[in-house]
């Protein structure tokens, strides 16, 4: 029998304005794409996720792909650490930013570098005119979903098996998650 693959969950923040400031732990600073920065992000997303990562094939070559939309976190003077992307996606509404390839080198997690590289990526797409973003997760991402949660974002029920999944990340997170289907708020509670 074959095994049908859930689809990944999907997440909304519905106003980028008033989007709290960029504050950086002392040593790091923020950037979009610079010369060689590529292969940073290449190690950074071979960390975060496994496999191999192309960035010629992954981003590059996207239609979305503009260096300034990638951004980073990097040691002052020195590699970049993290890094999330201020993408679009035609099937979103125009006014709607896509957060992509957030990543992470391990050695630097718990100074919550993943959540300013997203706030970069949320300042970018609101200087691009974005009012709203979406993500895509997985239920198995726990850190980045808490960090989704800090950024303000809420679960967006697409598919019939988000509720079941997210009723089970309440109950593992212990907390109330807010969430939105079709235009309607409800309350998931654990």
């Amino acid at each position: 029998m074959e095994q049908q693959q859930q689809t990944q969950l999907l997440m909304l923040r519905e106003d980028l304005g008033m989007l709290p400031d960029l504050v950086l732990p002392k040593g790091y600073v923020e950037h979009s794409l610079r010369s060689g920065d590529e292969y940073g992000w290449e190690r950074i997303i071979m960390a975060s996720f496994g496999g191999e990562h192309h960035f010629d094939k992954e981003m590059a070559s996207d239609d979305s792909y503009k260096p300034e939309r990638v951004r980073f976190i990097s040691i002052e003077n020195g590699e970049p650490v993290a890094t999330a992307s201020a993408w679009y996606r035609p099937q979103c509404k125009e006014n709607t930013g896509y957060l992509h390839m957030v990543g992470l080198l391990p050695e630097h997690a718990g100074k919550k570098l993943g959540y300013a590289v997203s706030l970069a990526a949320l300042h970018h797409m609101a200087r691009e005119g974005r009012t709203r973003a979406v993500l895509h997760t997985d239920d198995f991402r726990i850190p980045a979903i808490k960090t989704y949660f800090d950024l303000g974002f809420i679960p967006e029920l697409a598919d019939d098996s988000h509720l079941g999944r997210w009723v089970a990340l309440a109950k593992q997170l212990n907390r109330v998650i807010l969430a939105v289907q079709e235009g309607t708020r409800m309350e998931i509670k654990p």
